[in-house]
């Protein structure tokens, strides 16, 4: 028996049907369907997106599943495993991904498809039970504050360094934008203040000042 032969019997083995019994795809199948619940229960609890998709969330879960039964099938037969690569390396998914929580679920619940798939339920179970630890740490951990949009609409143009003069004190800021005009003058400045509530109540009292508004953003701009 030559190289080949040997490379030819070792790889054909690997693939053999026989090892792959019914009670293994339906225990693999349910343990996935089972992290895949918590994943699905996770999600729900931590996600800050301003409209939650519950159709997103089911089909992230509903992932693992179908991930872990193409692993089941690639490890059943050299034939379907060549033929599942080349049918994937031709699909392309144009979805934005705008939230970063949401691409950490999504990778989470596809290596949790993988990972099952491979017989390594432990490894599943484990790593779910570190990322929730992950996320929650993490999530409680203080960040430092976030900037803010400021924009200011005045009738006065000699009202500026008025408004910088209460911007100052209440915190620091970044000029953005100035738009002079014989009616008056617009300011968006970048600031980074505790009490912008407050903030707006001193500029609007000021004389002149026609609208106040403050665009918070995390990822997305949000008025507030």
């Amino acid at each position: 028996m030559n190289f080949n032969d040997v490379i030819k019997k070792s790889v054909m083995e690997g693939f053999s049907y026989s090892d792959l019994s019914t009670a293994k795809i339906v225990i693999t199948l349910l343990i996935t369907f089972a992290v895949a619940c918590y994943i699905f229960l996770v999600y729900k609890m931590v996600t800050r997106s301003v409209f939650y998709l519950k159709s997103f969330n089911i089909s992230m879960a509903v992932i693992s599943v179908v991930t872990a039964g193409i692993i089941l099938a690639m490890q059943s037969s050299i034939v379907i495993s060549l033929g599942m690569v080349g049918a994937l390396s031709i699909v392309r998914f144009r979805t934005a991904i705008k939230e970063p929580m949401d691409l950490l679920f999504l990778f989470w619940s596809i290596g949790t498809g993988i990972i099952c798939g491979a017989g390594l339920y432990k490894v599943a179970v484990i790593m779910a039970v570190l990322v929730t630890v992950g996320i929650l740490f993490l999530d409680m951990l203080p960040g430092r504050i976030s900037p803010y949009l400021l924009i200011v609409n005045a009738d006065n143009k000699d009202i500026e360094e008025d408004i910088l003069r209460l911007v100052r004190v209440a915190g620091t800021f970044k000029m953005r934008s100035r738009n002079i005009t014989e009616a008056g003058m617009d300011l968006i400045l970048e600031i980074k203040v505790k009490e912008d509530k407050k903030l707006m109540e001193q500029i609007s009292e000021l004389k002149g000042i026609a609208a106040v508004s403050i665009l918070s953003h995390d990822g997305e701009v949000v008025s507030s």
